[in-house]
């Protein structure tokens, strides 16, 4: 890892607070944890934060996901490892977190609709921001892609 730019937890504790208890809200959410995880493996892949790549597998294998389906998710649409609803999860996260991409976002979410409630879908979204924001975090705050 390489040198610490700043610590976010001494120097804005209260945001920390805050993405602890959005992450509380989406823990509480119908969304299950294995699919929590792979979003958030997934999206940390996409942005480079190895810091959250190792742990979002390791709480994935904690929840009872294989280490193949983990070791998959960065070539999802590959491999027959994942469920519909799944990669369809994949898909809005992939979309959402490289929001300069050309992703066809109706066809996307309409795709997501098949296979979510709205409430489930509102989760995703949460998820999918919360985890972007801890990878932001922590890639901002150190000199390295490692919270």
């Amino acid at each position: 890892m390489g040198l610490t730019r700043f610590n976010i937890r001494k120097s804005a504790p209260h945001i920390i607070r805050g993405l602890l208890d959005m992450e509380t809200a989406i823990a509480g959410s119908k969304i299950e944890p294995k699919l929590r995880h792979l979003i958030k493996l997934r999206a940390s892949q996409i942005n480079g934060c190895a810091y959250c790549v190792e742990m979002h597998s390791r709480e994935g294998r904690q929840e009872g996901d294989t280490l193949d389906r983990l070791a998959a998710v960065i070539v999802w649409r590959d491999t027959s490892h994942f469920s519909p609803a799944e990669r369809a999860a994949l898909a809005w996260t992939e979309a959402l977190t490289d929001a300069s991409s050309r992703a066809d976002l109706d066809r996307i979410f309409a795709d997501l609709e098949a296979h979510f409630d709205i409430e489930e879908i509102a989760a995703i979204n949460a998820c999918i921001a919360a985890i972007n924001a801890w990878n932001r975090l922590g890639i901002g705050a150190h000199g390295t892609r490692a919270a």
